[in-house]
């Protein structure tokens, strides 16, 4: 396995280079970044963008850049200039991925249970009024755009507050301004306060298309001839169904949502966009805006390495889940 591990992990970086050349060169194409500047009234100095040109070495063909650029991040962990001159992309990138990452591994692994719960009960309970139920729920968050959602939610928790007079649910930041004279279990209350609306809107998407990939898959196992096999030979329902039934129905899940990693965290940009929270989205969008190269290659690094990582955790966990798979 370790063997297998380290052919990913190298298939992986090959991946990664090809994509963030791929991005790199299209951004640096899209646009002069300096444009702004030479365009407004007054227009910059001539030395002024003469110092910019050459501080984010816009006079070196885009090859060139590229090749400097990915050399001094592998080996020097070094992003290179922002066009944004007050900013450092490395430390942007930590303070920002810290910020989304919770939200995306929050909003995971509560989509992951329910989605699993209610798929399981689903495929035993088949045309049940609870089957229907999660069925009619799981289409009707499909049929959601992520940022619809994201302000009904914001909308509602808006009228709860003024109902109540208080502020359970935060609509705007992921923290608040200053918690520096908060106690610990304020401090607690806060972050869950702002993390709530963010995480329930992107886990209900998530959660809606995999807890129909759970009940398909359940479905599936439970009718099969080593299930009935095992329900023959006098075990108990309970055994059988989280012993065989459900460990072997995981692996459709399991490649599912490594794939849908990609699709959350480009669903992140969005509700970070509508509940104003700085992180990796926020980064993302300011750096398009400013056609700023090296921070969108570095964003894209960032968040391809998690969608790489995902996908090789999924093809490990096979192996747990199913013992006829090995990695030799």
């Amino acid at each position: 396995m370790f063997a297998y591990t380290v052919r990913r992990l190298f298939a992986g970086a090959l991946v990664l280079l090809a994509a963030s050349a791929m991005v790199y060169f299209l951004v640096a194409v899209s646009g002069d970044p300096l444009e702004p500047l030479k365009l407004r009234n007054p227009p910059a100095s001539p030395q002024t963008l003469a110092l910019l040109t050459d501080r984010l070495d816009l006079d070196v063909p885009i090859w060139k850049r590229y090749i400097e650029w990915i050399w001094n991040v592998v080996v020097h962990q070094d992003f290179g200039p922002s066009v944004l001159e007050r900013n450092n992309i490395g430390s942007m990138l930590f303070d920002r991925s810290i910020v989304t990452l919770r939200l995306v591994f929050l909003s995971v692994l509560i989509a992951l249970v329910l989605g699993v719960v209610a798929g399981v009960i689903s495929a035993v309970k088949q045309y049940s009024w609870f089957d229907h139920g999660v069925t009619f729920t799981g289409f009707l968050f499909l049929a959601m755009p992520s940022f619809w959602l994201a302000i009904l939610l914001k909308h509602a928790a808006v009228q709860y507050n003024l109902s109540t007079g208080t502020t359970t649910f935060y609509t705007i930041g992921d923290s608040s301004p200053d918690t520096s004279g908060f106690t610990f279990w304020e401090k607690i209350t806060d972050l869950a306060g702002h993390m709530a609306l963010p995480t329930l809107a992107l886990a209900l998407i998530s959660y809606a298309a995999w807890s129909r990939y759970q009940r398909a898959s359940m479905l599936e196992v439970l009718n099969s001839d080593y299930v009935r096999l095992a329900r023959a030979k006098g075990l108990r329902w309970r055994k059988v169904l989280t012993r065989h039934a459900l460990r072997t129905a995981l692996i459709p899940l399991t490649t599912v949502t490594a794939l849908d990693i990609a699709g959350i965290l480009g669903g992140a940009v969005i509700t970070e966009t509508v509940f104003n929270w700085n992180g990796l989205g926020r980064m993302f969008i300011v750096a398009i805006n400013a056609q700023d190269t090296n921070a969108v290659a570095a964003w894209l690094l960032l968040t391809g390495f998690i969608v790489v990582l995902f996908n090789i955790i999924a093809d490990l966990l096979y192996a747990v889940l199913d013992p006829r798979i090995r990695y030799e």
